[in-house]
């Protein structure tokens, strides 16, 4: 297998069709870089969005409101069972479907009123439907997370006097933290390569769409896929590095293996209680 994967690499490397001599051109290109920014940048927002909706609409999906958990219920069937393009595509299209908002009291007068058409807001479209997406999935992770917990700790948070909010807060999320970080970091690094998908609304200063416009120009695609590649690998390795520290802090206390220094006191004290015997 290491092998068959040397000779790939060799062959890739002194194969001319490849253009690595474009491919180091725009390695560092600023149009390469501004994209990459951006795409962080919606990476960033999506996720805030996602993980906030989501965190709510589990909560939504576990309390005792028919009403609440019917309303959660038909949001997560609603955008996880409709493709994210597809999502993207409508988000882009709002402008034709409401040309004009109004803000103002029902059948009334409103007070504000302006062109949506006019408004340059590909950015916000962007990280809105993406992170209303993302959300229906990380409801999922954090009811999960939540389900996690031992039903006594609550129970004993009742029994203390605590409310259902502060509960959650202080006793449930924390605990359920340790389930819900490791799929969450993966939610992120799928939502960075998801990014290349708002052209449909469009946009098209992210790092993927800078690079198939570039390629468009100098008919050399294979280059340019490769320095994308390369910028999306490099981002993706720092957000796995980030994700190893979270999950290390959140696991503290809950491995069950002994360290040293815990495996010599246990030593010491049955050393004790043995020579006190009879």
């Amino acid at each position: 297998m290491v092998g068959l994967l040397g000779l790939f690499v060799y062959g890739a490397t002194t194969n001319e069709r490849y253009h690595w001599d474009t491919y180091r051109k725009y390695l560092f290109d600023v149009r390469i870089s501004q994209g990459a920014w951006v795409t962080i940048q919606l990476t960033f927002w999506a996720m805030v969005l996602g993980i906030g909706l989501g965190t709510a609409l589990a909560v939504m999906r576990l309390s005792g409101n028919p009403v609440l958990s019917g309303v959660a219920w038909i949001y997560l069937w609603i955008f996880r069972g409709t493709p994210v393009y597809l999502q993207l595509v409508f988000w882009g299209l709002f402008t034709s479907l409401y040309p004009h908002m109004r803000f103002g009291i029902p059948w009334g007068p409103a007070f504000v009123h302006f062109d949506v058409q006019y408004v340059d807001a590909a950015f916000f479209f962007a990280c809105l439907g993406l992170g209303l997406n993302e959300a229906g999935y990380m409801a999922e992770i954090v009811r999960a997370g939540i389900l996690s917990v031992g039903e006594g700790q609550s129970d004993a948070a009742t029994a203390l006097g605590m409310s259902w909010g502060l509960t959650m807060r202080r006793i449930v999320l924390p605990q359920a933290m340790r389930v819900i970080i490791p799929p969450t970091g993966n939610e992120v690094i799928s939502m960075l390569k998801t990014t290349s998908l708002v052209v449909a609304v469009p946009l098209g200063s992210d790092l993927y769409n800078q690079q198939h416009q570039i390629a468009g120009v100098i008919f050399q695609p294979i280059p340019l896929l490769l320095v994308a590649g390369t910028w999306y690998l490099a981002i993706t390795s720092v957000l796995m590095v980030g994700q190893h520290f979270f999950e290390k802090r959140f696991a503290r206390g809950a491995s069950r293996k002994m360290t040293p220094r815990q495996l010599r006191a246990l030593a010491e004290e049955l050393g004790k209680q043995g020579g006190g015997g009879p």
